[in-house]
């Protein structure tokens, strides 16, 4: 169907393609060090969101329920969120983190069991804020039946 190729053997040729590179390693001096960060965790009813930021607020690494391998009504689960809060804590091991301020935000389950989970790895907590926006107005309400 195709033409045949007909390989000629190069003698300045570089080893042949069929050995595989060792693997990637990522070391935790490749990353930057931080003291002191301020974990953001947003807790709705489907999902657990948690994100470590530095004090000025740059993201630094992040980890969700779904991307902890849970689908569907377990995304919203406390567990999923323990399990979500130990899998960050564990990054941030890697950076050198000491002491966070949690900042949450939702009215999910999941809000207490992401800092614990996060806080089993050892870290202090400085402080916990609750930013859960709650509305002052809300929506305008139907009006009256008449009958």
């Amino acid at each position: 169907m195709g033409k045949n190729k007909i390989a000629t053997e190069d003698k300045t040729a570089k080893a042949p393609a069929t050995e595989t590179a060792a693997p990637k390693v990522v070391s935790a001096s490749s990353k930057k060090r931080v003291e002191s960060g301020i974990l953001h965790v947003q807790s709705t009813y489907n999902n657990t969101k948690v994100m470590l930021t530095d004090t000025k607020g740059n993201a630094l690494m992040w980890a969700s329920s779904g991307g902890a391998g849970f689908r569907g009504a377990k995304k919203g689960t406390p567990f999923a969120a323990a399990k979500v809060g130990e899998t960050l804590g564990l990054k941030a091991q890697l950076i050198g983190l000491k002491d966070i301020a949690v900042v949450v935000k939702g009215v999910g389950s999941g809000r207490e069991s992401a800092i614990r989970g996060f806080i089993s790895k050892g870290f202090t907590i400085s402080s916990i804020k609750d930013e859960t926006p709650v509305p002052f107005n809300g929506p305008k309400p139907k009006k009256p039946r008449r009958v």
